[in-house]
């Protein structure tokens, strides 16, 4: 309150914050502090930060925006778990975190061309974009560290602070427009994508062994709705649908049943756009079976089947004439046959080994023991040597 008094009094603050005994006062560096389990003290700092970031707007309120970011980082600069490597164990640290709340008190209510200078700031400032090229050029998983500096830099400083969809939006077209449609992707899947419970790096190669489930989907869904539901030019329900059916390769092709499990978190709308835009191209044995993958989902899940059918007279209504629906509709009950023969296959598969296994145990049992083998041969091999 005493900053915003008068011009005089704002500049004594300033100066005080400059002093060794303001910065320690100020600057709070318990990061690491794991020792409370209800953590009351991770709130705590997180508030003091709220807190300094409402400081720095006011005391700083009539320096042009340059200026002001020139004097933050100034001052900012002592705390090493603020900077893109400067903590040593990064997935204990609330560094980050506590640098993210302070920006986005720092910048709240500024409009975009001053929310664009602070994204340019803070990219020149880590060498943010070098970093980003050299994570989405490089082989999925080869450089694992850097992949992880770079979720945790976007998601604690960028992402995750905003209150308001726009404001989330907004952050996050800034770190995936620069790129091309397929670097998008891979940036997104590093971003919000599933990660190790025990290190937190990304796990590549979870969307295309095996069925995953919600929980693993869920950041990637909640990023595309958060754009397709984006209120910007900059983003169109094409550049979204895009950017999903980029995704769905990323790192290899998904399997189907996660592909059908991520359209159908990230919202009924852009669910059926992405569908109605394979109907209009003509992509009608991949929509086929698709739609069987929607309903293979919903049953895993217990979800009202008659959502898939709901959605799949919707899509029926995109085509335009009653030869072209037929056609859907008879790719759809050949994937349904193709699936079930395929699930027939790998159970009768599975049985088999089941049975073989089984034939082998019985088998195995059946035969003497090491030690009841030995005994015959004691006994043949003294009467043997009797005789001779």
């Amino acid at each position: 309150m005493l900053s915003m008094v008068s011009k005089t009094v704002s500049q004594h603050i300033i100066n005080y914050i400059s002093t060794s005994s303001g910065s320690k006062r100020l600057l709070l560096q318990d990061f690491h502090n794991l020792e409370l389990p209800d953590r009351r003290q991770d709130s705590a700092i997180l508030e003091h930060y709220r807190s300094l970031g409402l400081l720095f707007k006011r005391c700083t309120l009539l320096l042009p925006t340059k200026e002001r970011l020139k004097y933050i980082h100034k001052i900012l600069t002592e705390v090493s778990c603020f900077k893109f490597n400067g903590c040593a164990a990064p997935m204990q640290c609330l560094g980050l975190t506590c640098y993210g709340m302070f920006l986005q008190t720092l910048t709240a209510g500024w409009d975009e061309l001053e929310c664009h200078r602070v994204y340019n700031f803070l990219c020149e400032l880590t060498n943010l974009c070098r970093k980003m090229q050299m994570a989405v050029c490089s082989k999925p998983g080869s450089a694992r560290k850097l992949e992880l500096r770079i979720r945790l830099f976007c998601r604690n400083v960028l992402l995750d602070h905003w209150t308001h969809r726009s404001d989330s939006a907004f952050w996050l077209t800034r770190i995936l427009k620069p790129w091309p449609m397929v670097n998008q992707a891979r940036l997104l899947y590093i971003i919000f994508g599933p990660i190790s419970p025990q290190d937190g790096q990304v796990v590549w190669q979870k969307m295309i062994e095996e069925p995953t489930d919600e929980f693993s989907l869920k950041g990637l869904a909640d990023a595309i709705k958060l754009l397709y539901d984006a209120s910007t030019k900059e983003w169109t329900a094409d550049d979204v649908i895009s950017l999903v059916d980029e995704l769905s390769v990323v790192p290899r092709e998904w399997l189907l049943e996660n592909n059908a499990r991520l359209l159908m978190l990230s919202g009924n709308n852009l669910c059926f756009t992405f569908m109605a835009s394979k109907a209009v191209n003509g992509r009608t044995i991949e929509l086929a079976r698709l739609i069987v993958f929607l309903a293979l989902v919903c049953e895993k899940e217990l979800y009202c089947m008659d959502w898939t059918v709901k959605m799949m007279q919707k899509v029926c209504k995109v085509f335009s004439t009653p030869v072209e629906r037929n056609n859907f509709l008879q790719n759809v009950a050949n994937a349904f046959a193709c699936v079930i023969m395929e699930m027939l296959q790998s159970i009768m598969s599975a049985q088999t080994h089941a049975v073989s296994a089984s034939h082998v145990h019985e088998f195995l049992m059946s035969q003497p023991s090491a030690s009841q083998l030995k005994k015959p041969l004691a006994c043949q091999g003294s009467a043997m040597s009797g005789r001779l």
